[in-house]
């Protein structure tokens, strides 16, 4: 039965991208395939074969990924808040700004290896990117627009017109494109160039020290933040105090009490560029962290097991832990000039 599946997914997956070529022969489209590359060691994921990227929609997804009209006021952009220096996430303060000086109850998550995920957001409010593009728009205290105004500014735009006309075979403007672009931008986000990927690829080793972290997190942390992505893609309560927003996580999505105070699971990669962390930003260093899980965790009917009686961590594990968490840094990604505003 599972031969039979894999043989119609090959199938299925040849007629897919035979559709689209034909497609895109028809509007007499010169599309050029924008190149992903996944490492051996992550998980398979047929996303790409089902979201295929071009360079054209890449180059359209990260304009618009950049541009402040999709603000009411002109004030912020996707990359104010989601800012590649924090591997796509937010470092300068704890919680998300909006327009008008308004702020958010939560901290940005970074984004990266997106094709991964099933759901979006700290408490899984999101299945799909275009839930997640939309509710940001329309939020007040966020952009606080509407895709028809932002459709109406980016008509103005004869570069737009171009763009759009090259990806899509003409210049008309419309939400599914918009988002469509923004997608093909942002699941090119893969961050695998770290010295954990190179270790797995057998092309380094670790230090003694990364290597004791390494074997500190297989044996304390693993559970949760499993490798090679660093999550399980899980909801836990983790026995954080309630913060003064009285956010209580997944709950507020599922009306379910099992899910009182559950939030993401958040990948471990790239936390040296990342922080402040959870979901809240209440932690700007490892010690706080390592601090709460030894001592702070506060217990209640949807605490998660494994933390019933925290997380004891010595002083040296506590630096092989650290030392082990810089090789989850990925410099060639929250660096590299194609994911940056264009000029």
């Amino acid at each position: 039965m599972q031969t039979h599946k894999s043989i119609l997914f090959i199938i299925f997956s040849i007629v897919l991208v035979t559709w689209m070529i034909e497609g895109c022969r028809k509007n007499n489209l010169e599309l050029t395939a924008y190149p992903v590359q996944i490492p051996a060691h992550f998980p398979a994921t047929d996303y790409y074969q089902r979201n295929p990227i071009s360079k054209e929609g890449f180059e359209l997804g990260r304009r618009l990924f950049y541009d402040n009209r999709f603000s009411v006021d002109g004030s912020i952009s996707c990359g104010s808040c989601h800012q590649q220096v924090a591997a796509f996430g937010t470092y300068d303060h704890d919680l998300s700004h909006g327009v008008n000086g308004s702020h958010g109850i939560r901290n940005a998550m970074s984004l990266f290896n997106l094709a991964w995920r099933t759901s979006y957001g700290w408490d899984g409010k999101y299945t799909s990117l275009d839930a997640v593009y939309a509710a940001h728009i329309n939020s007040p205290i966020e952009f606080g627009e509407t895709i028809g105004s932002i459709i109406n500014k980016l008509k103005t735009d004869s570069r737009y017109q171009q763009e759009f006309k090259k990806v899509y075979g003409s210049s008309y403007i419309s939400e599914p494109r918009i988002f469509n672009a923004l997608t093909q931008f942002v699941s090119a986000f893969i961050s695998s160039a770290t010295k954990y990927d190179s270790v797995k690829q057998n092309l380094k080793t670790f230090t003694a020290s990364e290597q004791a972290g390494y074997t500190v997190f297989l044996n304390k942390c693993n559970s949760c933040h499993a490798e090679p992505l660093f999550t399980d893609f899980s909801y836990r309560n983790i026995g954080l105090p309630l913060n003064t927003f009285n956010d209580k996580g997944r709950i507020t999505i599922t009306g379910n009490k099992a899910d009182s105070l559950k939030f993401r699971v958040p990948s471990l990669r790239n936390l040296f560029k990342s922080y402040p962390f959870l979901h809240d930003g209440r932690f700007i260093g490892f010690e706080q962290i390592f601090d709460h899980y030894q001592s702070g965790v506060q217990q209640s009917a949807t605490l998660d097991p494994l933390l019933t009686n925290g997380i004891p961590l010595s002083a040296a594990e506590r630096t092989a832990l650290v030392d082990f968490f810089r090789t989850l840094t990925d410099n060639n990604f929250t660096s590299n000039s194609n994911f940056a505003a264009p000029q």
